[in-house]
């Protein structure tokens, strides 16, 4: 199993920044990938950014291109999400999931929902003035 922890979500005026972390823990050998969603009040999950970690590939979605970037720490087992240039559309929670290293890259890379077997909590961003 895998445990996943995110943290860093808040507050932030429009056009602002926030770094999201995702502290994954248990059997981490195991993970092909992780990604980024968010879910507004009323809307369905999408797909925000993802790493995989067999290549080191980043992919991200449409809306968050060129504002938004993913790492990750190896050494500390946490993948980051810098948000930048925020937007009254950006604010969510934000989730972090993990695909084993069975999942084709192509379902990584796409953020196909199914394919991503763990999922932390979620935290809440918002923007407002």
């Amino acid at each position: 199993q895998v445990q996943l922890v995110e943290s860093g979500g808040g507050l932030v005026q429009p056009g602002g920044s926030l770094r999201l972390s995702c502290a994954a823990s248990g059997f981490t050998s195991g993970l092909g990938g992780i990604g980024w969603f968010r879910q507004a009040p009323g809307k369905e999950r999408e797909g925000v950014s993802s790493i995989d970690l067999r290549d080191d590939k980043t992919y991200y979605g449409d809306s968050v291109k060129d504002r938004f970037t993913i790492s990750r720490d190896s050494a500390k087992n946490t993948v980051y999400l810098q948000m930048s240039s925020l937007k009254p559309q950006d604010p969510a929670v934000y989730y972090c999931a993990s695909a084993t290293n069975a999942t084709p890259r192509l379902f990584v890379a796409n953020m196909r929902i199914r394919s991503y077997d763990y999922w932390g909590q979620g935290t809440q961003v918002s923007v407002s003035s």
